[in-house]
């Protein structure tokens, strides 16, 4: 009798033992929490240090070459872009496609200029993982999360983000 148990026994033990000692998922970012954006290498190879963003606004996009709701924003991105750095908001999309060259493709054939990068594990590390794209997250000069978006937006909306340039009214 004991000599079925005990593997089972241990065998649990196990089980727990490895869920135990298992590290817990990135929890989702959300408004109010504080964030430090780690280094970034654009498509452009440019790369943004790590500190690059402390003290500036930001708004951070992620999105993929695939995903029909990020053909539809992505225009808007590119907009504000446009506008944002006329006005000190920084803007910073990444790309969640697993080839590189996909994003990069994709970029090149709308003629977007906006600073796009791959999501990286530093990123992931911030952002956590991506549960819905375009997702945005509106950063505050002083690090703080103001507002988390996921799903698409319409122009007005994207072009309202504006407001968090340092002579914007949020």
């Amino acid at each position: 009798m004991w000599k079925w148990r005990l593997p089972v026994l241990l065998a649990g033990v196990g089980v727990a033992a490895g869920v135990a000692f298992t590290p817990l998922a990135q929890a989702a970012v959300k408004a109010g929490d504080h964030v430090a954006l780690p280094e970034v290498r654009l498509f452009d190879g440019r790369v943004l240090p790590d500190g690059y963003f402390e003290d500036k606004p930001v708004i951070v996009e992620f999105w993929a070459s695939w995903c029909p709701f990020c053909a539809r924003q992505n225009p808007y991105i590119q907009k504000l872009w446009l506008l944002a750095k006329e006005q000190g908001l920084e803007v910073l999309t990444i790309s969640i496609d697993r080839v590189e060259a996909d994003a990069v493709n994709y970029m090149a054939k709308h003629h977007y200029t906006f600073p796009a990068a791959m999501e990286s594990d530093a990123l992931r590390a911030v952002f956590g993982k991506r549960k819905v794209v375009p997702e945005i997250f509106v950063i505050r000069a002083d690090g703080r999360v103001a507002e988390v978006i996921p799903g698409e937006m319409f122009e007005e909306d994207v072009l309202d983000l504006i407001n968090y340039a340092p002579s914007g009214k949020p």
